[in-house]
């Protein structure tokens, strides 16, 4: 064979290749960060499982801006799919933490769906309500958890974790559940006529001026 077949040859994609593992799921490799592997591991457990239910609310807000309708479509499309971007990248920075503790993020949709314990929402259309309500208990489930580890990971030296935890998880995560939690609040946008007579005679000292 000449040299010119031997480099055609060779450049021909290995398809359909398969491996075993090179990293299992839930071990660290040893890297040189200045933390104990038995510190690098607990945070990586922790972190996967923020990163699992993070995930499902990331695609729980991209379904809920594709299906939500109303009069105030427009609104809520654009604020679901901000905080959509706002977790995605939250997912990213965790996932990143993961690796760069020598842990294995999960990654993986399927594996995620047997760790999370958010509920799974309808295959069909809820309510627009109904909605939001389902965001705001994801953000609440994945805000306990969040403390809970970021307090843990503070106490074995991993101030990294922590931070991420806190200053992105926690931070964001309040913010939106508090925009989701305005708009589950039942007020009218412009009073009934009634109202609008109480509180005129309120102002005026208990004489009505509406004639």
């Amino acid at each position: 064979m000449t040299a010119t077949s031997s480099r055609q040859t060779g450049s021909q994609p290995r398809l359909h290749e398969h491996g075993g593992e090179v990293q299992a799921f839930g071990t660290v490799r040893h890297f040189p960060l200045g933390l104990a592997r038995d510190a690098r591991l607990y945070s990586c457990q922790r972190l996967n499982r923020v990163l699992a239910d993070s995930q499902i609310l990331y695609a729980l807000y991209k379904k809920h801006h594709w299906l939500v309708r109303g009069p105030t479509f427009y609104s809520l499309h654009l604020l679901l799919d901000k905080h959509a971007a706002e977790q995605l990248q939250l997912v990213d920075s965790m996932a990143e933490r993961v690796q760069t503790l020598g842990g294995v993020a999960m990654g993986d949709p399927r594996h995620i769906a047997e760790i999370t314990r958010i509920p799974r929402a309808p295959n069909g259309v809820e309510p627009v309500p109904a909605m939001f309500s389902r965001l705001v208990d994801a953000h609440e489930t994945i805000l306990i958890e969040a403390r809970d580890a970021a307090t843990r990971v503070a106490a074995l030296g991993d101030d990294g974790s922590n931070d991420l935890l806190v200053s992105g998880v926690v931070r964001t995560g309040e913010l939106q559940a508090w925009f989701l939690a305005e708009h589950l609040v039942d007020t009218p946008l412009v009073g009934t006529g009634r109202e609008r007579d109480e509180a005129s005679r309120d102002e005026s000292g208990g004489q009505s001026i509406s004639g």
